[in-house]
């Protein structure tokens, strides 16, 4: 039976789509990109309302394009929904983020007797890492290595905590295993990815350093997802500099240049602390990239508060961010806040935020110029990745392979170059 993987969400979300991919495989199911299909499984993200919108849509349509396929809804937002009685009805078969093992065969029972199958098991205090491991990743140049599941921090805005359960972390020894096969398969650069990355190894009593340690080998580049700074300290930048192939680029979630709203957030840190993580970071790994996450229009935002946002924003000297209107979640402590910033101000305040990233991405991708960086090639060999997650296009290459480049010019979103010699 031929089948097709659709995947919502964050990178987490894709390793994961993966396993499953390898599941069915194993189960004789055939993988499609696209056209017609016997099975399609969804892979949903809850993060924000927005995201549950989107999955709603993605049914629909796939309802109405593929009215005879068998319509599998898995990830985080069946496991995140309280009333079982909300869950889409396009959906044949429903696992949650937790049982995902169980998706195979909870298909071949719909197929057998032809009755929806829901099946979302709760998540305990005592679960522990999920056995996983990945082989390959289709259509990508990199692989990613999951490392750790959960998240027990609570921010107010974020529903994740209830999607995703405590705290969970992979053993180093199968983090290492992984990325040898990974590595053995012909992929370039590992991305370490979790749901919390920094809380990594707080079961185990290990920290992230220990994890990433097993991940870093000779001949191979590792990068890391995003990291929560509160829970990441000088001594664990240190450590994380002196490991072997470790990429010079940190994604360390802001979310908010306020303390005032940053409170509100329950994130756990000050702009004060934020800068004095960015500024080490930038002293133990020359030319680093520093990339984040922000919210404009959290409740209770005022003009001020976003002025000290953009001011903050500024000084950092970001190579790039994501920038999110603030969508309420059901089910979050936020979405029952007061003074509600109306859609039209968080926008106006998104579009404003933007250009500032967008000039310090500009400034940051000049600085680029001169040097050679070690690029990772992506489709056609026309452009790629450096370590420091700068894009650089060029005009001739061979993809998947690393490449040394030299950086000739820039413009506001990418740098341009051409191959060095060896």
């Amino acid at each position: 039976m031929r089948i097709r993987f659709f995947t919502l969400g964050c990178k987490v979300n894709q390793y994961e789509t993966q396993l499953l991919r390898q599941m069915f495989e194993k189960a004789g199911y055939e993988p499609v990109e696209q056209g017609k299909a016997d099975v399609l499984v969804v892979n949903t993200c809850t993060v924000t309302a927005a995201a549950d919108k989107k999955a709603g849509q993605l049914l629909r349509r796939l309802r109405r394009e593929h009215p005879g396929a068998v319509i599998a809804l898995t990830g985080c937002l069946p496991q995140a929904l309280e009333d079982q009685d909300a869950l889409p009805h396009e959906a044949d078969v429903i696992t949650g983020a937790k049982n995902r093992a169980d998706l195979p065969g909870a298909v071949s029972r719909f197929l057998l007797t032809g009755q929806r199958v829901v099946d979302i098991a709760p998540h305990q205090p005592g679960d522990t890492f999920e056995p996983m491991t990945a082989t390959g990743f289709a259509d990508h140049t990199r692989a990613f290595i999951k490392i750790q599941d959960g998240c027990d921090k609570h921010c107010t805005y974020c529903i994740i905590p209830t999607a995703r359960g405590h705290l969970r972390s992979k053993p180093p020894a199968d983090i290492a295993a992984e990325a040898e096969g990974l590595v053995a398969a012909g992929f370039k650069e590992l991305v370490v990815v979790g749901i919390n990355l920094a809380l990594y190894g707080a079961d185990l009593g290990l920290r992230l350093p220990d994890g990433l340690a097993a991940a870093c080998g000779p001949g191979r580049r590792v990068r890391i997802g995003s990291v929560d700074p509160v829970l990441l300290t000088v001594a664990d930048l240190e450590v994380m500099a002196r490991l072997p192939g470790l990429c010079p680029h940190l994604h360390l979630s802001l979310q908010s240049g306020c303390d005032s709203t940053l409170e509100r957030m329950k994130r756990g840190y000050t702009t004060a602390q934020y800068r004095e993580m960015a500024q080490a970071a930038r002293a133990l790994f020359p030319g680093l990239g520093l990339t984040t996450d922000l919210i404009v229009g959290f409740p209770g935002e005022t003009q001020e508060e976003f002025d000290k946002t953009l001011a903050f924003v500024q000084s950092l000297g970001l190579s790039d961010a994501h920038i999110f209107e603030y969508s309420p979640r059901p089910g979050t402590p936020a979405a029952d806040m007061p003074h509600r910033v109306p859609h039209a101000t968080a926008k106006a305040r998104a579009r404003q935020l933007s250009e500032v990233v967008a000039q310090s991405r500009a400034a940051f991708l000049e600085s680029q110029i001169g040097s050679v960086a070690e690029v990772l090639l992506e489709t056609e060999g026309r452009w790629g990745y450096s370590a420091n997650y700068t894009p650089v296009s060029l005009s001739c290459g061979r993809e998947g392979q690393l490449a040394r480049v030299r950086i000739t010019g820039a413009d506001r979103v990418r740098c341009y170059g051409e191959l060095a010699e060896p």
